[in-house]
């Protein structure tokens, strides 16, 4: 399951080894935990099929979702390079195959592959702009617009190589990755679906024009 990754092709038979070797692979159900804020930062995290949201719960309980991680995407990277602690709880949407790699395994790649090493600025970068991209979005996009753009970031080509052309997306967690009520998600979903952008289907949806996603307003 590692081998679908996009920056395990890189790698020589002996590192690929050893990263499977030293990585652990865990079926989480859905609503699980996959880490929680204020844990020691000990793995670089992979969702090797399944969906999960990065998110966060202020002491007053006020709920916040960074962004979603689907199939094929890995994150904290960051995290393992600057903090010792985690930032952001990361939770199961659906039922998720996770892998968990050490971070001794990580800082070993990052010393011995210089392919590895130009996968992590690549990521980074594309994080960057994503996180980047969300803040436009909500101070400039009504929530139609925001919807269509939350959706299109599951389809991005860098940080989640093996996403199809559909998701695995109820209307629910379309409200939980966009920050808005599955009432309010429903109706965004039925103005994209009229737009031709998508369809809506039993617990999916299958992206029609994914660049007409990119730039609805």
């Amino acid at each position: 399951m590692l081998r679908a990754s996009l920056w395990t092709r890189s790698l020589a038979p002996q590192q690929l080894a050893r990263v499977e070797a030293e990585t652990q692979v865990r079926t989480l159900p859905v609503g699980v935990p996959a880490c929680r804020k204020g844990e020691p930062v000990e793995h670089w995290i992979g969702v090797i099929d399944g969906l999960v949201k990065m998110t966060s719960v202020t002491p007053e309980g006020k709920t916040t979702t960074f962004l979603g991680v689907t199939s094929g995407g890995w994150f904290g990277e960051g995290s393992l390079l600057k903090d010792r602690t985690r930032k952001y709880d990361v939770v199961t949407l659906r039922e998720s195959i996770v892998a968990y790699m050490p971070r001794a395994t990580f800082e070993w790649l990052l010393d011995s592959s210089i392919e590895f090493n130009r996968f992590l600025l690549m990521q980074l970068n594309e994080r960057l702009g994503q996180f980047i991209a969300m803040v436009e979005y909500e101070r400039l996009l009504e929530t139609d617009a925001r919807v269509a753009r939350s959706l299109a970031s599951l389809f991005n080509p860098v940080l989640y190589p093996e996403q199809a052309t559909e998701v695995q997306l109820s209307q629910e967690e379309v409200g939980y990755l966009t920050g808005i009520s599955r009432q309010r998600a429903n109706q965004a979903l039925q103005v994209l679906e009229k737009a031709g952008l998508l369809k809506v289907e039993y617990g999916r949806i299958r992206i029609l024009d994914l660049e007409g996603l990119r730039s609805f307003t």
